[in-house]
């Protein structure tokens, strides 16, 4: 490492209304973990605010370090994680249908999660050493497209559909905010809508039954729609305002399935009502712009870039999951970041947060704001 990969960390450097917000969705995130166990800090918000703590005291510090360091780095991140995914093909642990996790003995480690924010930096490194004169032809887009095909590939065939989907649409903002003529994502997407039909025939039986049942929920209300109808009844009957904290139904009473990880948004819709959604909202739409206000004063190509990329894979999370606790999108088992109980997403949530912030760090020390 060299010496000047660490850089200053005065605790008045740090960007604590970044910080705060980051703060509220997890205490909040706490609270309806506490009301869907029934009034109980056990099993899930106790280690909900342990691993947060954790994961917070990671990220202030991965922001010590000097963007230099994570430039150095992106490439090595890159094929340590990729050597990984395929690693779990060889050797994952299987669970709950899907082979996704490595057994390192002192945890069971995903590595399809930290592609999600690999991926972005390997982009971002790519574009940062990639001449000007070189971003509108083959040689800008035929490396990218391998980058993001063979892990997200390897990610689905766990399958994670899902995961698959965050890191080939984190690669994709890269590859448009480095330059590439819209032409080709348009191009792109008219190959993408053409191959569905082939897609959808490769799909799992339970991942088929997804997209069916997101087209007409109501054709097995009991069945495989049974989460999207629970999910949208507690949401509605939520109104403006909630049943009030410990007054839930569908959660208390098993009828919402999943309702403190990937449904945790409709437990406190029920609860907290609209009010309560617009606030979740409202504190991701405020870090995005942080995050988004980070890449506009970065002053190096792979600032602006990764900056970008990693707030738009946070909100990804929140966009996906949102839609498809709605019934908008079909479910495919994304959290609703540092809201929903377990440590994988809030890990690479926080990596993603650390990193942001030492870019923001560095771009002060650039324009001499110490």
């Amino acid at each position: 490492m060299s010496s000047n990969s660490l850089i200053p960390a005065p605790i008045a450097q740090l960007p604590w209304r970044f910080l705060s917000i980051l703060t509220l969705i997890g205490a909040f995130g706490a609270i309806i973990l506490y009301s869907a166990a029934g009034g109980s800090a056990s099993p899930w918000a106790g280690s909900h605010v342990l691993r947060f703590t954790v994961f917070l005291g990671m990220a202030i510090f991965l922001s010590r370090f000097s963007e230099r360091f994570w430039k150095d780095v992106a490439f090595p991140i890159y094929g340590v994680i990729l050597l990984l995914l395929i690693g779990v093909e060889l050797l994952g642990k299987i669970g709950g249908g899907s082979q996704r996790w490595l057994d390192l003995g002192i945890i069971r480690l995903q590595p399809s999660e930290l592609m999600k924010f690999a991926i972005i930096l390997a982009l971002a490194r790519f574009y940062d050493i990639l001449p000007a004169g070189e971003i509108r032809r083959w040689n800008a887009i035929w490396p990218a497209v391998v980058m993001i095909a063979i892990p997200a590939l390897l990610v689905i065939s766990q399958p994670d559909l899902g995961t698959g989907i965050m890191i080939v649409s984190g690669g994709m903002v890269i590859m448009f905010l480095a330059g590439l003529p819209l032409r080709l994502f348009l191009i792109g997407g008219g190959l993408v809508a053409a191959a569905l039909p082939i897609v959808y025939s490769q799909l799992h039986d339970y991942q088929q039954k997804r997209v069916l049942i997101f087209l007409d929920p109501e054709s097995d209300p009991l069945g495989a729609g049974y989460h999207i109808t629970q999910s949208k009844i507690a949401i509605g009957s939520g109104g403006v305002f909630g049943k009030g904290f410990l007054n839930g139904t569908q959660s208390h009473l098993d009828y919402l399935p999943e309702g403190h990880t990937d449904f945790i948004f409709a437990t406190m819709a029920e609860e907290w009502g609209l009010v309560g959604g617009l606030i979740i909202i409202t504190a991701f739409v405020l870090l995005a712009r942080w995050g988004m206000n980070v890449s506009e004063r970065a002053p190096t190509r792979f600032g602006r870039l990764t900056a970008a990329g990693l707030t738009m894979t946070i909100f990804f999370y929140v966009i996906i999951n949102l839609l498809m606790v709605m019934g908008l999108a079909p479910v495919v088992g994304i959290p609703l970041p540092l809201v929903s109980h377990g440590g994988t997403a809030m890990m690479t949530v926080m990596i993603c947060a650390g990193i942001l912030m030492s870019i923001d760090r560095s771009s002060k020390m650039a324009r001499g704001l110490r």
